[in-house]
């Protein structure tokens, strides 16, 4: 359970588009699916990281919270399902339907959106306005396995109301923590701390 940071993209980024197969449904989604909502937030989780099971229904709650307040939300795990069956996409299916996932669940085959992302771990949380701009990146809370700080999602859902209201990006941003995306051998990008 190595603990990685999250690599901070420069708030103001352009959300990079994508083509992801639902795992649940198996539609294929992109960006323009997610037109009509004020907001989007792109998730990076998966199923086996110890960081995702401590915070996965507080993830649920907040697909219910949000999913009626004009928020889009889409999770995807960019795991090497090679070397993690757990994040295969059929294991990421029965997870979405345990957890009773609201927002699809998608799994990045190529890793080619984790990269777009700079995606560096699990859980990892990018929040889009209505211009697709990044106004937030981090973590969710400051609860972590065996710390004893209770799952809130304080940080995000603070940075989701400030959205929702119009108010500007919040000033305190902290890298999320959790588990490295599993990469294939070879496929590991340039910001990827080893």
């Amino acid at each position: 359970m190595a603990a990685t940071p999250s690599t901070m993209l420069p708030l103001g980024t352009q959300a990079p588009d994508f083509q992801l197969q639902d795992v649940v449904t198996g539609r294929i989604l992109s960006l323009v699916e997610f037109s009509k909502n004020k907001l989007l937030l792109v998730m990076f989780i998966c199923r086996h990281c110890p960081y995702v099971k401590h915070v996965q229904d507080q993830l649920a709650k907040i697909g219910l919270d949000y999913g009626t307040q004009n928020v889009g939300i889409i999770a995807i795990s960019s795991n090497d399902a090679g070397n993690y069956p757990d994040d295969s996409p059929k294991s990421l299916k029965e997870m979405a339907e345990t957890l009773h996932f609201n927002f699809p669940l998608c799994h990045d085959e190529t890793q080619e959106v984790a990269k777009a992302y700079h995606a560096a771990c699990t859980p990892e949380f990018y929040l889009f306005n209505e211009n697709r701009k990044l106004v937030y990146r981090g973590q969710l809370d400051d609860s972590r396995p065996k710390n004893d700080i209770p799952v809130t999602g304080k940080d995000l859902r603070s940075a989701l109301d400030a959205a929702l209201a119009g108010k500007p990006p919040l000033s305190d941003q902290k890298p999320g923590i959790g588990c490295n995306i599993k990469w294939k051998p070879g496929n590991e990008p340039d910001y990827y701390i080893h």
